[in-house]
């Protein structure tokens, strides 16, 4: 997929009726502004258009739409029942033992009532050790430190997604 030329599942996400589009943008991202953001942008000649339109999009949510944002994501190591997106985004603690299970349990509720959200990390290609690692260092951030961590770490979600979206759209 080269950013000169519109391919094909870019084409049709173009065409989708905005409900259609607004409900696929959605599944992306739980945030209704930069849902909104981004239809209102459409059409989109390339990827990378829509790739630069998410992330100015989350540079410009608010606390709020950020915890609109994080709200559509389980925590690590639970990913949703029957939702394949979390399940493949968290593959690397679908073969963890117990014990790092148990100490992501616990470490995801530490992060929770320290920052008052779920523990947000762009988990795929990432081992369970990775992920835990990353929660225990992030642990000691400054609350603002951490909000634009989380911001930087749903645009990398975002991205993947939307690519995602793209291809799908071409099968």
């Amino acid at each position: 997929m080269t950013s000169s030329t519109t391919p094909g599942g870019l084409a049709r996400f173009n065409a989708l009726e905005e409900h259609a589009a607004r409900a696929a943008l959605h599944e992306a991202c739980a945030s209704r502004a930069w849902g909104e953001r981004l239809l209102a942008d459409r059409p989109y000649a390339t990827a990378d258009a829509l790739y630069a339109a998410s992330d100015a999009a989350m540079a410009d949510l608010t606390a709020a739409d950020l915890a609109e944002a994080m709200a559509g994501h389980p925590p690590i190591g639970r990913p949703k029942p029957g939702d394949p997106t979390s399940s493949r985004e968290q593959r690397g603690m679908a073969g963890a033992s117990e014990e790092l299970k148990e100490e992501m349990l616990e470490l995801n509720l530490a992060y929770q009532e320290r920052f008052g959200h779920v523990f947000l990390i762009c988990a795929t290609g990432r081992t369970g050790e990775q992920m835990r690692d990353a929660v225990r260092e992030r642990l000691g951030n400054p609350a603002g430190r951490e909000r634009e961590i989380v911001r930087g770490e749903l645009g990398k979600i975002n991205r993947i997604r939307l690519g995602n979206l793209v291809q799908e759209e071409e099968a």
